[in-house]
Parts: C-alpha cells; sequence; structure tokens
C-alpha cells in the first residue's frame, strides 16, 4: 500500500511526508487511516521523560475505533528519529495522569526512548517521516523554548 501520512506545523507552513508501516503494523495503520479520514488539528507538547519527541492526543471526534482491540505490533523501545509511535493509556494507567490519552508522539532525532513514570514502556511504532523531518525537526526543537504549537496530521492525497 502506498498511502502515507503528512504533518505540517501550521503557523509555520513546515511539513513532512509520512510513510506507514503497513507491513509491520497493519492494525495499526488501518486504525489511524481511519481516524484521520478528515485531517486533525490539535496542540502538540514536547515529551517530558522520553527525549526528543513530540507528543499530540488524538481528538474525540477521530476516536472512531477501540484502542483495546489493537495488538501489540512493531514494537520498541528506542525509536529512529522519524519515527511515530501509537500509545493507548487507559483512564487510571498512571498514578500521575489518571487521564485516558490516545497519543500519537513523533521522535525528531536520535536519543529518544519509551520511557514514562512507571519505566519503559513498549509503544507500536507505525511510520517514520522520511520526507521533510529537517524542518520539521526544527519546529519541534522550538516547542521546547517556544512552547506548544499548532500542527495538521492527515492523509497525503
Amino acid at each position: 500500500m502506498n498511502r502515507k501520512l503528512y504533518l505540517k506545523f501550521v503557523e509555520a507552513g513546515v511539513e513532512g511526508i509520512i510513510d506507514l508501516y503497513w507491513e509491520t503494523a497493519p492494525k495499526t495503520c488501518e486504525a489511524l487511516w481511519g481516524a484521520l479520514s478528515a485531517p486533525i488539528t490539535v496542540t502538540t507538547s514536547h515529551a517530558i521523560f522520553s527525549g526528543p519527541e513530540i507528543m499530540m492526543g488524538l481528538p474525540k471526534e477521530a476516536q472512531n475505533f477501540d484502542p483495546t482491540s489493537l495488538p501489540p505490533e512493531n514494537q520498541t523501545i528506542l525509536p529512529e528519529p522519524g519515527e511515530l509511535l501509537w500509545f493507548y493509556q487507559p483512564k487510571n494507567f498512571f498514578k500521575i495522569d489518571p487521564d485516558e490519552f490516545w497519543e500519537i508522539g513523533m521522535f525528531y532525532a536520535a536519543g529518544g526512548r519509551t520511557f514514562g513514570p512507571t519505566g519503559w514502556i513498549p509503544c507500536t511504532y507505525f511510520g517514520r517521516m522520511n520526507e521533510g523531518l529537517e524542518k520539521v525537526a526544527e519546529q519541534c526543537r522550538l516547542i521546547r523554548k517556544e512552547g506548544i504549537k499548532t500542527v495538521e496530521l492527515g492523509r497525503k492525497s
């Protein structure tokens, strides 16, 4: 399959193209492809525990699948630059954050790891940004200095 996604920093007009891991994370790719039938616009923040990662919550209007039905696929704790992860946090999963969270994260540089308040957390990696990563990474780094930014995530036509 040649279906791809894009991630765009709205204010800066900077965009990257994401190749999906259809062969190694097919169920996750299918679920997120369906969730992104219309582009989403979300605020993104910088990760606290995992290093060079930005985090985006999947908004309610895109939560059109059962996250507990997705199997672990293509999991690791040591992502490559440009890789995107899927992580579902059910209510009361973490002591310090009792909220439910549907997370899409992207690692923009080397040295990342999926480490959280309870330790190592294997996550499903469903794609990798192979076009535009350098300029997207610049925007990701600015989040640490300037705060949250608006991102659009959707299907590449």
